[in-house]
């Protein structure tokens, strides 16, 4: 494979994927970034989202959701230092939701002594992961 990029996720649990790929689309800070190989070097923070992989010889795209983290790009290289990463195959859409309406609930109770920051943190990463879960679901 010719016109391909390595790609590695990893998270402070376990590496989640390490492969060649043609295409890496994840969201940034300033948007969502799509890396093909020879791609400019770069570093960058990333928010809540899908990382999507395009592995060469399959239809489908790997999926991987993470929760905020570092990009670093090289020529051949790129590589996703997740704080959460889960494989889009093991996203817990009752899970997400639960915690999307905790997170709402909290937020919405003014007189809790809550760290709001926190709250509207978690409650961003429920959205992005129902996201990724929606995304997966159209994918297939």
């Amino acid at each position: 494979m010719a016109n391909t990029i390595h790609v590695d996720v990893v998270s402070a649990e376990e590496q989640i994927f390490s492969g060649e790929a043609e295409f890496v689309a994840l969201p940034g800070e300033a948007g969502e970034l799509g890396i093909y190989p020879m791609h400019t070097p770069l570093i960058t923070r990333i928010k809540p989202g899908a990382v999507r992989i395009k592995v060469g010889n399959q239809a489908q795209e790997e999926l991987v959701f993470v929760a905020g983290g570092i990009l670093e790009v090289q020529p051949n290289a790129v590589t996703v230092l997740a704080d959460t990463a889960i494989r889009g195959a093991d996203l817990d859409e009752a899970k997400a939701a639960e915690a999307k309406k905790m997170a709402e609930e909290a937020l919405a109770n003014k007189d809790s002594k809550i760290d709001y920051a926190q709250a509207q943190a978690e409650l961003a990463q429920a959205i992005a992961q129902l996201a990724a879960i929606q995304k997966l679901r159209q994918k297939r």
